[in-house]
């Protein structure tokens, strides 16, 4: 470890969680009884205090939430942006959470693509060059007050694309904003081919619909399905584009239209990530109960659970 992470990991105070040992994996394409769902890999939780109101979420509270529900790794991510959170969640306080953990929790690193910096792109990419050096093992949450296809954001993408760090992102009508259809998101893909996107938020997933208003892309649509949206057909043009099922945009996209929810899932299962956003102690999460509820095949499941992001991320089963 860096000694500059370890002084921070001990200034931070977050050295002081529970140490567990690595979970048993099932084996690959066995049947999954409800009871035994799971083990999964979470690609989207956060620690510190992220509303203001909310109890602080500490590594061990991660850890704990993580034991009852049968997940063997969770991916940290910090926020970074003034319109991402009430307060801010840093780069350095994810790496010492990991540190301190590393059989169970794994840094993104995050940095606002208004961020003053020098020397350009170069520059930018050094940064995150620390950040990766220190084991992050990708960017985000991406959740800027800037459209996705602001030219500043694309220096970002450029970055990433250097050191191979997939880039998760939050899309609604504030932050990496588009409209309808996702034309700059539709840009972005086709400029960075090689970038992992993992897409998140209401704007995303509001678009799993057609026919949707520039409203919708702020909100949390409800009601049947009556066209496929913009979604299915992204992913069939780009490959590059991955499904962050988190929080009650992820759900609620799927249980909005159960039936369309599931065929999405099972269509779309090579590149749907398991996620919560799990950032407060007690917080209740649908995804558990919802993906228990679908039936899904086992092999499905397997590959939503953990396979997927096993493979994104680059974590042996």
């Amino acid at each position: 470890m860096h000694d500059k992470w370890r002084r921070r990991e001990v200034l931070a105070g977050l050295g002081a969680g529970l140490v567990l040992g690595r979970c048993g994996w099932p084996a690959i394409g066995q049947p999954i009884a409800e009871k035994d769902a799971g083990p999964y890999i979470d690609v989207h939780t956060h620690i510190g205090q992220t509303w203001n109101g909310d109890e602080p979420l500490t590594p061990s509270g991660l850890l704990r939430f993580m034991d009852q529900h049968h997940v063997a790794k969770a991916v940290i991510l910090p926020l970074v942006s003034p319109e991402s959170s009430s307060r801010l969640n840093l780069t350095e306080a994810a790496l010492s959470a990991a540190h301190a953990h590393p059989d169970r929790l794994i840094a993104f690193c995050a940095i606002d693509p208004r961020t003053s910096y020098r020397g350009g792109r170069t520059g930018l990419r050094a940064m995150l060059k620390e950040y990766a050096d220190a084991g992050a093992k990708g960017f985000g949450e991406l959740k800027a007050g800037v459209p996705i296809d602001d030219r500043r954001m694309f220096t970002v993408y450029e970055a990433c694309e250097d050191l191979k760090l997939p880039v998760l992102f939050h899309l609604d009508l504030e932050r990496c904003t588009d409209k309808p259809g996702l034309p700059g998101l539709a840009l972005v893909l086709k400029r960075h081919p090689s970038v992992q996107f993992i897409g998140h938020g209401p704007g995303f997933w509001a678009s799993i619909s057609g026919e949707i208003a520039e409203k919708d892309l702020g909100g949390y649509p409800t009601g049947k399905v009556k066209t496929p949206g913009t979604l299915d057909r992204l992913m069939d043009e780009h490959k590059n584009l991955w499904c962050d099922l988190s929080a009650g945009s992820g759900a609620g996209a799927i249980a909005r239209d159960r039936e369309f929810g599931r065929d999405f899932l099972i269509r779309r299962s090579e590149r749907v990530l398991f996620g919560t956003d799990y950032l407060k102690p007690g917080q209740d999460v649908p995804q558990f109960k919802l993906l228990a509820s679908l039936d899904l095949p086992a092999r499905i499941r397997a590959r939503i659970e953990r396979e997927n992001a096993a493979k994104l991320l680059g974590i042996a089963l």
